[in-house]
């Protein structure tokens, strides 16, 4: 397809960003937004434009179709998503919001990650915000890709673009994309619990995780529904994780519901699972990371008298004992999660989870009852939990949690009521490989 020179002009100016990356780190594109913006420099948006793998830059999903463009901005009543082509690696992202009336602003990066919470500018205020972003391929090493799964290879977390997802009612006026050379890297491995879930109703902490740490490091969750230890390092997520990993970096490691269904010889909390715990805390050491253990998130399920069952058997004090042994920190998420749900009780416990009656969402014809896989308020309460970890173990990442965010006590958790992040737009009624 040919495109008109006034189109074609952006599209060399992203080029011209790639090219310039190569040489030097800081090279900033800008994308200024409305239809008489007086801006001289960057790409100027001033109606719709669709995402093409040639263009390198758009709406996608569709969505331009929900965009109102203003002379200086534009603005959305529903949610609308902007991509831009960009190779791996990590970037920070400046936002300008704010225009003539009041808004809320959420925005997720790539698969639903959580990045700003609903900022709220008052009419003709401006406000700008950053936050990093981690873009990556499954390459790695030249000629080795990670085992991705088809739902990964069609979602957002795993292709060549930076993706932003606007909620809430935004006012857009420019977004500036830089690449971070160098950054401390926090990677997470891990399942279902622990993953960036891609569509509604579904979430999970590592997606929340986020929003809670400042602009001076960057997640890189390689977390992937239904993965124990040894499918995990067999998928090659590892070895990327090691590939990339630099001095001072973290490797954080949530592992549990999968390995329990490994049956044999070998196998079980005090083998394989231990084994391969061992391996992957002394790999990252060797490569000068900083390794930390965190037991599985409880799964919701009652006793008559309000308890919690306890349904990862030995699995959880595996871990502490490889903690203790190996002189690793570990934040024990299956003792925060147990005080937590029997905090809220059986019932109201629940909307930490997936229960939906049949017909919430299209296509649902029948009810959702998931007791392992969290909704998004849940996810949310997890990764304070995470969040507090870090605090009471004194890590040296404690410094990268932002000053506002409280201390948590997973004994006096949040109440549903209070959750008013507003929903992505796309939803998928399939529950998540694993349980």
């Amino acid at each position: 397809m040919k495109y008109p020179k006034k189109i074609l002009l952006p599209f060399l100016c992203i080029a011209m960003f790639f090219n310039a990356n190569a040489q030097k780190k800081e090279s900033t594109i800008e994308f200024n937004f409305g239809e008489n913006s007086s801006k001289k420099s960057g790409v100027i948006i001033n109606k719709t434009i669709g995402y093409t793998e040639e263009l390198g830059y758009g709406f996608e999903f569709e969505s331009g179709k929900n965009v109102i463009f203003d002379k200086k901005s534009i603005s959305a009543q529903s949610p609308f998503y902007f991509s831009v082509k960009l190779p791996e690696g990590n970037y920070s992202v400046e936002i300008v919001l704010g225009g003539n009336s009041s808004t809320t602003t959420t925005v997720n990066a790539e698969s639903r990650r959580l990045m700003l919470r609903e900022i709220k500018t008052a009419a003709k205020e401006t406000k700008t915000e950053r936050f990093i972003v981690n873009v990556r391929t499954g390459k790695f090493d030249t000629n080795n890709n990670i085992r991705l799964k088809p739902g990964e290879i069609s979602g957002l977390n795993w292709d060549n673009k930076l993706t932003l997802e606007f909620l809430g009612t935004p006012i857009i006026q420019s977004i500036k994309i830089t690449p971070v050379s160098k950054i401390k890297t926090l990677f997470i491995a891990g399942d279902s619990t622990v993953t960036d879930q891609g569509n509604e109703p579904w979430g999970s902490w590592g997606q929340f995780f986020p929003n809670y740490l400042t602009t001076d490091v960057t997640v890189a969750n390689y977390a992937c529904s239904g993965l124990a230890l040894s499918s995990f390092k067999s998928g090659n997520r590892l070895e990327k994780i090691l590939y990339l990993m630099q001095a001072e970096d973290y490797l954080f490691i949530e592992f549990g519901h999968n390995d329990e269904k490994a049956k044999g010889e070998g196998k079980g909390a005090w083998g394989e699972y231990t084994t391969l715990l061992k391996e992957y805390v002394t790999r990252a050491r060797k490569k000068g990371g900083i390794p930390v253990l965190i037991t599985p998130t409880q799964r919701r399920r009652f006793n008559t008298d309000g308890t919690l069952q306890p349904t990862h058997g030995e699995f959880p004090d595996a871990m502490r004992k490889v903690a203790q042994e190996l002189q690793v920190p570990l934040i024990d998420v299956t003792n925060m999660t147990t005080a937590m749900y029997e905090s809220w009780g059986d019932e109201a416990s629940k909307k930490a989870f997936v229960f939906y009656p049949a017909n919430t969402f299209p296509g649902q014809t029948k009810a959702l009852a998931d007791n392992t896989h969290f909704g998004s308020f849940g996810a949310n309460e997890v990764a304070k939990c995470v969040v507090q970890g870090i605090r009471d173990l004194k890590l040296d990442i404690a410094k990268n949690i932002k000053s506002s965010v409280p201390n948590y006590d997973p004994k006096k958790p949040s109440q549903f009521s209070d959750w008013t992040v507003p929903a992505s737009a796309r939803v998928e009624i399939v529950k998540p490989d694993g349980n």
